[in-house]
């Protein structure tokens, strides 16, 4: 298939921009896309309208909504679908070879999201249950109703929930998904070498029988960037430490950034901790490292030596392979000088010696390589001497971790935040200490490796909770 064009989408209408650049094939000069680029200017005008928008969708209820979603989900994983703006169509195959082309994942990684993203769409009606607290979905429709036995009222925050997506996995589309069956326009900016999972999400939902005037979708480069961020009612930011710090205070701006998920093994399970290697294999490794719930650090009370090379040696078996390979785990990285300034990071935290790489012990050559004109890193586990290393809570874009002890009593005042913490225990005092530190997000406890998640759990915030607020309300009692 040739190159295909990949327009701006307002309000689901087709605009193909004088502003468009190539987005090449990893480690080639071959075109994989060219894409029209969205001004500023053209963001904040079409932001006065998205009310537009909004009213396409309140035209439906929920109950039709969600089973417009559950429908698109099945054209997502299996039908041909449209791709540009020459009437071509991208098949599932199309599509997994496109965005292996520009992002570096493997097929079989792109896949197992795919899989994981349908899964989503099928559960759409679980998960707007569970974010919403089993409310009534013709709450919604109708304004008002009864929840529990009480008269409730819930008002939209916004005309559209904008959403600064990244490009290291197709799985981040996951979380704004919900927001259609709540009646709420999406405006996408996607990550500059991944344009084809929301696209063809967008394409699988007006299938299914969606309005387009629900779906926007502007690539731009940083000022429209900004001009989204500032206008937009609601806004989920994806990005590093750095990008989204500044906005953690903006009620207006739900941010997923760094997620520092851990691995803990409680004092009384420590002795069986050979039972466990395998959940912190997957806790680090998953999707090849690219989540901000795959594990970044392991806090175990004793036997962190063996524990960090058990763990060690099972992922440096993960090795760059072809993408086409069906045993292929790892990614490589669509931006090469980043993997290089992630391997200056690590190198430089090695430089203690408080640390040390115990996956060089294993692994066939060195971290860095280089394969099919692509870099890649390869898995890394660091044993630290203490939380005071600069290794020892660090997340980088790849499976990376590194392996503490720490007395459990200490755990909890030493671990920081953590998006999701899989406590290994049975000890019901410290259980209870775990469910009251607010620094956990999502909290796992027993064998559940931090990379599984149920989609009906808030992450990172609860969508339903930042489109919809609760309103106060009464009718004047009749005669």
């Amino acid at each position: 298939m040739s190159a295909p064009h990949i327009p701006i989408l307002r309000q689901g209408k087709v605009y193909k921009s004088l502003d468009v650049q190539t987005v090449n094939q990893l480690g080639t000069d071959d075109p994989a896309a060219e894409i029209s680029f969205a001004c500023s200017d053209m963001i904040k005008y079409d932001l006065h309208k998205m009310g537009d928008a909004r009213d396409a969708l309140k035209k439906f209820s929920c109950a039709e909504l969600v089973e417009i979603t559950k429908r698109a989900g099945e054209i997502f994983l299996n039908d041909d679908l449209p791709i540009g703006t020459d009437g071509e169509m991208q098949s599932p195959d199309d599509y997994v070879l496109s965005l292996a082309a520009t992002s570096g994942l493997p097929h079989s990684l792109i896949r197992m999201n795919m899989t994981r993203l349908g899964g989503l769409f099928g559960q759409i009606d679980d998960i707007f249950q569970g974010l919403s607290r089993g409310l009534d979905w013709n709450v919604l429709d109708k304004g008002y109703g009864e929840q529990g036995g009480a008269p409730v009222s819930f008002s939209a925050t916004t005309n559209e929930l904008a959403v600064i997506l990244p490009s290291n996995s197709p799985a981040v589309n996951a979380l704004w998904i919900p927001a259609i069956a709540m009646k709420v326009p999406v405006l996408l900016k996607p990550g500059r070498e991944e344009p084809w999972t929301p696209w063809r999400i967008i394409q699988a939902f007006i299938k299914a029988g969606c309005p387009p005037e629900a779906f926007s979708l502007y690539p731009t480069q940083h000022d429209g960037s900004g001009a989204i961020i500032r206008r937009a009612g609601r806004v989920m930011l994806f990005g590093d430490d750095s990008t989204v710090k500044q906005y953690e205070n903006d009620d207006r701006i739900e941010v997923h950034g760094t997620g520092y998920s851990k691995f803990v093994i409680g004092e009384d399970e420590i002795e069986n901790w050979e039972q466990y290697i395998d959940s912190m294999v997957e806790s680090v490794s998953a999707n090849s490292g690219r989540s901000c719930i795959c594990t970044s650090t392991i806090v175990v009370p004793k036997y962190g030596d063996e524990i960090a090379r058990a763990v060690a040696k099972r992922v440096a078996e993960i090795k760059p392979l072809a993408q086409n390979d069906p045993e292929a785990r790892l990614s490589g990285f669509a931006n090469p000088k980043f993997a290089e300034w992630i391997n200056e990071a690590v190198e430089s935290g090695l430089e203690s010696d408080g640390a040390r790489d115990v996956t060089a012990d294993f692994r066939e050559g060195e971290r860095f390589m280089e394969r099919d004109g692509m870099n890649y890193l390869q898995p890394t586990i660091i044993r630290v001497d203490s939380f005071d290393e600069d290794l020892a809570l660090r997340e980088y874009l790849f499976p990376f971790a590194s392996v503490v002890e720490c007395p459990q009593a200490e755990v909890l005042e030493r671990i920081g935040y953590s998006l999701v913490l899989t406590a290994v225990t049975k000890d019901v005092d410290w259980i209870n200490q775990l469910f009251d530190c607010p620094e956990v997000e999502r909290l796992n406890i027993g064998n559940v490796p931090t990379n599984r998640i149920s989609w009906n759990q808030p992450h990172e915030g609860n969508l339903f909770d930042f489109l919809y607020t609760r309103r106060s309300f009464a009718f004047a009692e009749t005669a």
